[in-house]
């Protein structure tokens, strides 16, 4: 765990210590500890109006939209808990043009209007889910495919569009490609994963070299090589996806997939963050400079769907001068679980 992972864990069990009268340690991978919650108890880690008997429950949602919820949900560190608290209150209209008025500053400058929040986005057609444009079978809302964390469907000069966006919290990284990997549950292993170390040899033919694309039928090269930047590929020697940025690339490659199939003028794969973790975006492995994925994703693909980041505390900052009356609850929720002030 990062240094700041445990400042993190810390401040969370402070929270609970002060906030919450259950105090009985939860469990996860079989050890006991108080950042984790029984798991009956999970809504606990919820801002008050989300949980159970609140004006706005997410376990509502979660069941009418069949979203299957991440196992850690208990964790008080949860990145997706983390998400649901930011941006799930804000899918009425009024939070709606707040929302509108962010991501206009942020990402999308002829933005004229955020017209619904989704958490686990799975578009409603079934060409355009993701067991059909990616090749990710048996999956599903939350599991076993590309959901991102939260999305937005706006209105903007260009015609309707969608920002996709991953969440993090502690997170160090954005995982290692399941196709790098020496073991995994129910499909055969990567018999040569030297291949992930010559990056332009594998992008030179995803069929026959890329694991992910040969042995498991999935489509991220598909959409991603044609707007992949050769000099700047080049200029790696790991797939980026082996080394901490698979989450990252899924989300693209789903990104450009949408944004191929003409639905939408405007597609944007965001990641949002909190802005005092440092490892977040640092690729892992040997490397003669470091690399942050901040500024390498950008450059490395040029395609119909750009790239952008922002952090918690922007978005919070951005509520508290927008909409501080409107909001007096939330912020003071959201100050005192997250440090966000």
């Amino acid at each position: 765990m990062t240094l700041f992972g445990r400042q993190r864990r810390m401040q969370q069990e402070e929270w609970r210590r002060a906030s919450l009268e259950n105090h009985e340690p939860g469990s996860q991978n079989g050890r006991h500890y108080f950042h984790i919650l029984p798991r009956r108890d999970w809504e606990l880690g919820l801002y008050p109006p989300l949980r159970a008997g609140g004006s706005d429950p997410l376990a509502t949602y979660l069941q009418q939209e069949r979203v299957k919820p991440h196992t850690g949900i208990h964790n008080l560190c949860s990145s997706w808990v983390l998400c649901a608290n930011m941006y799930f209150p804000f899918r009425d209209a009024f939070g709606r043009s707040v929302l509108a008025s962010f991501l206009r500053e942020h990402m999308v400058a002829d933005l004229r209007s955020c017209d619904r929040v989704h958490l686990e986005y799975e578009h409603a057609d079934v060409d355009l889910k993701p067991n059909v444009v990616l090749g990710e079978d048996a999956g599903g809302r939350g599991t076993g495919q590309t959901s991102p964390d939260v999305a937005f469907e706006i209105t903007s000069d260009r015609g309707n569009g969608l920002v996709l966006v991953e969440s993090k919290f502690t997170e160090h990284w954005f995982y290692e490609c399941s196709g790098h990997k020496r073991a995994t549950k129910g499909r055969p292993p990567n018999p040569d994963r030297s291949r992930c170390g010559r990056f332009s040899e594998m992008i030179a033919s995803p069929a026959t070299r890329c694991h992910l694309d040969q042995q498991w039928g999935r489509r991220y090269w598909e959409y991603l090589l044609p707007v992949l930047d050769q000099t700047i590929a080049d200029g790696l020697s790991y797939c980026p996806a082996a080394k901490g940025g698979y989450q990252l690339l899924r989300q693209q490659a789903l990104a450009e997939a949408l944004a191929a199939r003409g639905r939408f003028s405007v597609v944007v794969s965001a990641v949002a963050y909190d802005g005092e973790n440092q490892d977040l975006f640092r690729l892992r492995g040997r490397h003669d400079t470091p690399i942050d994925l901040r500024e390498l994703w950008p450059k490395l693909f040029h395609g119909r769907a750009t790239f952008a980041t922002f952090t918690h505390q922007d978005w919070v900052a951005h509520v508290r001068l927008a909409a501080r009356k409107r909001y007096p609850d939330w912020l003071a929720f959201v100050e005192g679980r997250y440090g966000f002030h």
